[in-house]
């Protein structure tokens, strides 16, 4: 045996270690390597995972590290895009006062015939809304707003515009002259402005369409998002009015200092705090579009692709921006440049104009 076996052996065994122990250590140093490939490997696919389908920021503490896709509020894990209904909401003044529109994350309103204007609210399919309405007719425009989100439309009737536009497009459709057990009928109130439904009644169809296979598939995209604002009320101006038409469809959207939220009333309409309903918005949107009058009825052309004149009201500021969507199947967005507007989490509402003089900034 050579000097160098002999001193190895001598310090194997001052050190204790047999040849088991050693070859247990080998495999203990094995185990550990893989242990922190497959952690490594499991990350860095939910991260992943994440960048493809949520908004993500890291700036937050780990507890708050994901978004969710519809309105911006901090999440402590990933989900997965929910499904969304959008609804047509009546708002002739006949119609007041409406159901489950302080619960949308979002709605877009747009004139009719008139100039008076009707609205379609976004609804969460996984929220709970046990009455939504009055539900009234489709119009082509806001199909192309609903299509973004890959949403349940759901109306009662429509133009033959919009009704051509359901059956040569895909629309997720849900028409109660097709569908009558997805709506009821109030007894209070007179036709056309007494048909309700409910994401009860909405997610019992929805379902119906999974089981069948017969869904389309969700791939809308998300907003960016911020953090609110400290809001200071020597900042900018914080009340817009909207002129629709006549004086009792005026808008107004006043910002409450010590709330953080815009506050919307119309001219005409009693207090909605008397009846425990107050709707409002962390973000105020108004776009100006191309609107025209296309038939002896008074219905209305209204452009929803490409780009035009924006406001966002937030935190007790407006800004100068510009609208942009690309194609019906793209989000409407807003920018400044550039630079898309992070907008606040939350609910959000958009006002659309034909033209800058229908908006008073005060």
């Amino acid at each position: 045996m050579s000097k160098i076996q002999e001193e190895t052996k001598r310090k194997q065994r001052s050190s204790g270690l047999t040849k088991k122990q050693i070859l247990w250590g080998n495999v203990s140093v094995v185990v550990i390597a893989l242990l922190f490939l497959f952690f490594y490997t499991t990350i860095s696919g939910k991260e992943r995972f994440v960048e493809n389908n949520f908004v993500q920021d890291t700036s937050q503490e780990s507890q708050n590290v994901f978004r969710h896709p519809l309105t911006g509020v901090w999440l402590n894990e990933a989900i997965d895009l929910p499904y969304v209904f959008g609804v047509m909401i009546d708002n002739h003044a006949d119609a007041r006062l409406q159901s489950g529109i302080d619960q949308a994350f979002l709605i877009i309103e747009a004139p009719v015939e008139a100039g008076i204007p009707r609205m379609i609210a976004f609804f969460d399919s996984s929220e709970n809304v046990e009455k939504i309405g009055p539900v009234r007719s489709a119009r082509p425009y806001f199909i192309d707003w609903n299509n973004e989100f890959d949403a349940l439309y759901a109306h009662v009737g429509g133009s033959n515009e919009a009704l051509d536009k359901i059956v040569s497009g895909d629309t997720f459709d849900m028409n109660e002259y097709s569908h009558s057990s997805s709506f009821w009928r109030a007894t209070t109130r007179y036709a056309p402005h007494n048909a309700y439904t409910s994401t009860d009644r909405l997610n019992k169809y929805l379902q119906t369409r999974i089981d069948s296979e017969n869904v389309p598939e969700v791939l809308y995209e998300s907003w960016q998002y911020k953090d609110p604002e400290v809001a200071s009320d020597h900042l900018n101006l914080s009340k817009v009015l909207i002129d629709f038409w006549a004086p009792i469809y005026t808008v107004e959207w006043s910002f409450d200092f010590e709330k953080g939220t815009y506050i919307r009333s119309q001219a005409g309409e009693i207090d909605l705090t008397l009846n425990g309903l107050e709707v409002n918005a962390d973000n105020v949107v108004v776009i100006v579009t191309d609107v025209s009058v296309i038939d002896s009825v008074g219905r209305r052309k209204v452009r929803t692709i490409g780009e035009g004149t924006a406001w966002v009201m937030q935190d007790g500021n407006i800004i100068e921006a510009v609208w942009e969507k690309p194609s019906v199947s793209q989000r409407l967005r807003f920018y400044v440049g550039e630079e898309e507007i992070k907008m606040n989490p939350g609910k959000t509402w958009i006002e659309v104009v034909p033209s800058v003089y229908d908006v008073t900034f005060e």
